[in-house]
């Protein structure tokens, strides 16, 4: 036991010694360490200062020339700027020595300038010019020139208007490119007509000044209008009639704008159209019964010519027909047969008649019915839009008009066909019931002898 004691001790104290020799060593180490740090962050900082040192004398150099610039800056300002002002003197003075150079020149410059500004605004719209194009540039020249124009310029001018007013009492015919409707290029023989219109042989041309192009007229005008333009194209000698336009475009322009009747009848809708078939029915009714009584007259006059032998192919040959079955009989016998023989006729001589006459009094009502829808469209158009703008309400407003006048258009030849018609149809049966009375009177005088 006592030597297990020692064992350990002497184990104890050998470890201690170990661990006092390490600890030892590691600070050894460590302050090895701090040194050769301290050592390094000492050049750093010392490169770093140097560093800076050489920084600061280039920004010290930049500093100098930026100040010698600001400074040569500052002396070049008042150099120009006292320049300046002795050339604003000079320029002073030159104005007055131009003046007094020009002398009456100027008034010619300035009236040359507005003469020049005058021209181009009638030259460059007249279409003489598209017969001679180009004859707006000089003359703009001279109106923007800044300095007095020469001779040649002021003879360009004078030639200018004097080519305008002659060409503007003169008729010729030039070729020239048409620009069409649908982007297409045609070459075509053009009549101008002074300075009022273009014509050639389809009608009315247009000349757009802001693209120097020749168009023809989205819409001619009136027929009778375009129909005397293109026989005036066609004339070679002589004299003949044409439309002009005095304000070089405006009237004929406002005149293509019109609708024609046919574009009036569209704006009818459905309730126009409606209108359109009642008349045409009422007419062909009309038609026919004017047609069918004609021919019955024409039988019934042939028939009176040879009345002992009835034909049965007009209504007085089939009465006589009855009048011979029946000769025999007594007066009061013989009318009743005679009337109900007139009876007979009367539905096949009176057919249609009564359709005729009612298709005149529903018309006009199908008019007033456009009109009512018409105006119910309006006041609709009005509560979504306002009343900011009048063609909004321009074809609910058509609608409403053009309906009440088709429905009298309609009615007034419906009542004139019916006033016909009815008379033919009432001469008809008036001839009937005269033969009917004559062949009872002749029965009745047989009885009272």
């Amino acid at each position: 036991m006592k030597k297990v004691i020692n064992s350990v001790l002497l184990a104890a104290s050998m470890t201690a010694g170990m661990t006092a020799s390490a600890s030892a060593n590691d600070l050894n180490e460590l302050l090895k360490q701090v040194k050769s740090d301290r050592l390094s962050e000492a050049k750093i900082d010392k490169k770093r200062e140097a560093e800076f040192m050489s920084a600061r004398a280039d920004k010290q150099a930049l500093l100098n020339k930026a100040k010698k610039q600001l400074a040569d800056e500052q002396a070049r300002n008042k150099r120009l700027t006292k320049e300046y002002a002795d050339n604003e003197i000079k320029l002073a003075q030159k104005e007055v020595e131009l003046d007094n150079a020009k002398g009456t020149l100027g008034e010619m410059f300035g009236v040359s300038r507005a003469a020049a500004a005058d021209a181009y605004g009638q030259i460059a719209t007249s279409i003489v010019s598209a017969q001679y194009p180009g004859r707006g540039e000089a003359l703009d020249a001279i109106a923007n020139a800044k300095a007095i124009p020469e001779l040649e310029q002021l003879e360009e001018l004078w030639f200018a208007l004097q080519t305008e007013m002659t060409q503007s009492g003169e008729i010729s015919q030039f070729s020239a490119e048409v620009t069409n409707l649908d982007g297409t290029k045609s070459t075509e023989t053009i009549t101008r007509i002074g300075t009022f219109n273009l014509v050639s042989a389809n009608g009315y041309l247009n000349y757009n000044d802001e693209v120097g192009q020749i168009q023809p007229l989205a819409k001619q005008p009136a027929g009778y209008i375009a129909d005397t333009a293109s026989d005036f194209f066609g004339e070679t000698s002589g004299y003949a009639p044409v439309y002009l336009d005095p304000s070089r475009g405006a009237i004929l322009t406002l005149e293509t704008r019109k609708k024609t009747l046919e574009e009036f009848y569209h704006q009818g809708g459905t309730v126009g159209y409606a209108i359109t078939v009642l008349l045409i029915i009422g007419l062909l009714i009309a038609l026919e019964r004017v047609i069918v009584l004609s021919a019955v007259s024409s039988k019934m006059k042939a028939q009176q010519k040879n009345m002992d032998q009835p034909n049965t192919n007009n209504p007085l040959g089939r009465l006589l027909t009855v009048y011979q079955e029946n000769k025999d009989a007594d007066a009061e016998t013989l009318e009743l047969k005679l009337d109900e023989a007139i009876l007979r006729e009367t539905p096949t001589v009176d057919r249609g008649i009564s359709l005729i006459k009612m298709f005149a009094a529903i018309a006009p009502l199908m008019g007033l019915l456009g009109t009512v829808i018409g105006m119910i469209l309006t006041f609709q158009t009005i509560t979504l839009f306002g009343t900011g703008d009048p063609k909004i309400m321009a074809g609910n407003i058509s609608l409403a008009l053009v309906t009440t006048a088709l429905g009298l258009i309609a009615a007034l030849p419906l009542i004139l066909v019916h006033s016909i018609v009815a008379g033919r149809s009432k001469s008809v049966l008036h001839k009937l019931d005269e033969q009917s009375a004559g062949l009872i009177a002749e029965i009745a005088e047989k009885e009272s002898k």
